[in-house]
């Protein structure tokens, strides 16, 4: 797979940016059929780091209400990948 296709885009949020400042970690959204491996290849590549350790999670989408319709927020798969001490990406 396309490592500009396996990683939709960094997700910045104030648990995923208090990774980053503590313990090397960068939050992820990504393809639904990718694997770790996959995933760890495509960071590699896409910013020249070394990965560490690659765990995900499927995110289900949320019920929500607007006025008077309901509707669905989407279904996501996010990564958190953990950099070598020595590594780090420049989100910012």
């Amino acid at each position: 797979m396309d490592p500009y296709k396996t990683i939709i885009r960094p997700l910045i949020t104030e648990k995923g940016t208090g990774l980053n400042e503590g313990l090397n970690q960068y939050l992820f959204e990504v393809h639904p059929d990718a694997n770790k491996l996959q995933v760890a290849e495509a960071v590699k590549a896409i910013y020249g780091v070394r990965v560490v350790d690659v765990r995900t999670m499927n995110q289900r989408g949320k019920m929500r209400r607007y006025r008077f319709k309901t509707g669905q927020t989407r279904t996501r798969k996010k990564a958190v990948v953990t950099l070598h001490e020595e590594d780090r990406i420049d989100l910012f």
